[in-house]
């Protein structure tokens, strides 16, 4: 889990308890209440949900987009056009809070996709650490993968 606490400025951004603090690019957009580790960089036209935590180290490349209730470990690599956190591929969905948590270590390659769970179960899709996705592949809702796991380009999980 990442180390920060609350600010004190009352702008709802977090700030990191040690480390350099993260790096965001002036054209990335980070919503209020977003928490970001230290050594966290947000490369140019990211935008990461007011209710994601990102984890020490973790970079974000260009044009990734974090949605919704994601936790985002350490040192995780996140490259260009990924989408996390969106809503589940299911028509049965009706808007509930579920969420996405991602362990440490994984890279995470150019447009992939990792949707929220669903309602059917506990609310939650999960990736462990130490996983390397490649492009295009996707991890649809309720989705668990453990540790050292490797999914080639364009493969689909559901």
């Amino acid at each position: 889990m990442p180390e920060a606490n609350s600010d004190e400025h009352g702008d709802g951004m977090t700030v990191p308890l040690a480390g350099r603090p993260a790096e965001v690019h002036p054209t990335a957009v980070v919503e209020p209440g977003a928490r970001l580790a230290a050594d966290v960089r947000i490369g140019p036209y990211c935008v990461v949900s007011g209710e994601s935590t990102i984890g020490r180290g973790t970079v974000l490349e260009n044009h990734v987009t974090i949605m919704g209730h994601v936790v985002i470990g350490a040192r995780n690599r996140i490259f260009p056009n990924c989408v996390i956190g969106g809503e589940p591929q299911d028509v049965s969905y009706r808007g509930t809070a579920t969420r996405v948590e991602i362990g440490d270590d994984n890279l995470i390659r150019e447009g992939v996709t990792i949707n929220r769970a669903s309602e059917k179960e506990d609310g939650l899709t999960t990736i462990g650490s130490h996983n390397f996705l490649m492009a295009a592949s996707h991890v649809a809702h309720d989705c668990r993968i453990g540790d050292h796991v490797t999914i080639a380009n364009g493969t689909l999980l559901g």
